[in-house]
């Protein structure tokens, strides 16, 4: 314990010296896990939102034109029922269609409560059991007499996942990028350090020091670097995260159906990874630099 805190004292101390140096170092480092931290929370909420739809796959809504007779309507509905894969369907009158949407509006539903006519046709909720019964009646209901339209999530879910993806994708590739600059910062810091301590590791070597005696409080600084700026990455990114679903708002969010996941609950998540991050950069930065030194 009492060489920690010797090692400690010695990594605050040359920090101390070289304000500059370690000022610059935290802010590359929080820059790259902001920029880590914002593709994160993108890439949970379309994950999550694509997921939300994906259980909602399996149902199809089928809106019917208004004014049809009882015979069309009905038609329809065994229409639909001949299609393989249909496993139910129910009919959903337009009053019941304002009713649930008047209750997923919630505190807003008032809104809905002077219109001067109801402007949701009647549908029917027809549940399949498979992506190609989806399909089938996503070609074949439009062509149906009383049929107006056929709404579900074949092409939204496609899209999302492409672009769950390519968010995937692109954060592998910036974080490994950002990793390595952001390593060669550290290096560079923890080196120009060495550098202005030379005469005295000298000394300390001459001595007897060992290596990892010499190593130590290098070590530690670049510890001390990536926590400070794990830590100040994590407050910019909750900041951004909820400035951003705060403009977007919960009333629009319950209204369109959109899942938002709370900042509070990724804070945890984020400060977590970013910890883990940024205490191995500033191990292997600090790690590299110092090694060179000593084996000379």
């Amino acid at each position: 314990m009492s060489r920690m805190g010797y090692n400690l004292k010695q990594a605050v101390s040359q920090m101390g010296r070289n304000k500059g140096m370690y000022f610059t170092a935290i802010l590359a480092i929080t820059a790259m896990m902001l920029i880590l931290g914002l593709f994160f929370v993108s890439f949970v909420n379309v994950n999550l939102f694509a997921s939300s739809l994906e259980k909602d796959y399996n149902v199809i809504q089928v809106y019917l034109k208004d004014g049809n007779k009882t015979e069309t309507t009905e038609a329809v509905k065994t229409s639909l029922g001949k299609i393989s894969g249909v496993e139910k369907i129910e009919y959903v009158s337009k009053d019941e269609a304002l009713e649930t949407l008047r209750e997923r509006w919630g505190d807003n539903g008032y809104l809905l409560e002077n219109l001067p006519e109801n402007p949701l046709p009647d549908s029917y909720t027809v549940y399949v059991s498979d992506k190609d019964a989806a399909n089938m009646i996503g070609e074949t209901a439009p062509d149906l007499k009383g049929v107006d339209d056929v709404v579900y999530y074949r092409d939204t879910i496609e899209k999302l996942a492409q672009l769950s993806h390519f968010i995937e994708m692109g954060s592998i590739i910036a974080m490994a990028f950002l990793i390595i600059v952001s390593i060669i910062i550290v290096a560079n810091t923890i080196k120009l350090t060495v550098f202005n301590r030379e005469k005295e590791i000298g000394i300390m070597k001459y001595l007897g020091a060992t290596n990892w005696f010499v190593r130590a409080p290098f070590i530690w600084g670049g510890i001390i670097v990536g926590m400070l700026a794990s830590v100040i990455a994590t407050g910019l990114t909750y900041l951004i995260y909820t400035k951003i679903t705060g403009i977007i708002g919960s009333d629009i969010t319950r209204m369109l159906s959109i899942s938002v996941i709370p900042a509070e609950q990724l804070t945890t998540t984020l400060l977590t990874m970013f910890l883990i991050l940024g205490i191995g950069i500033g191990i292997i930065g600090s790690s590299i630099s110092i090694k060179r030194f000593l084996d000379k």
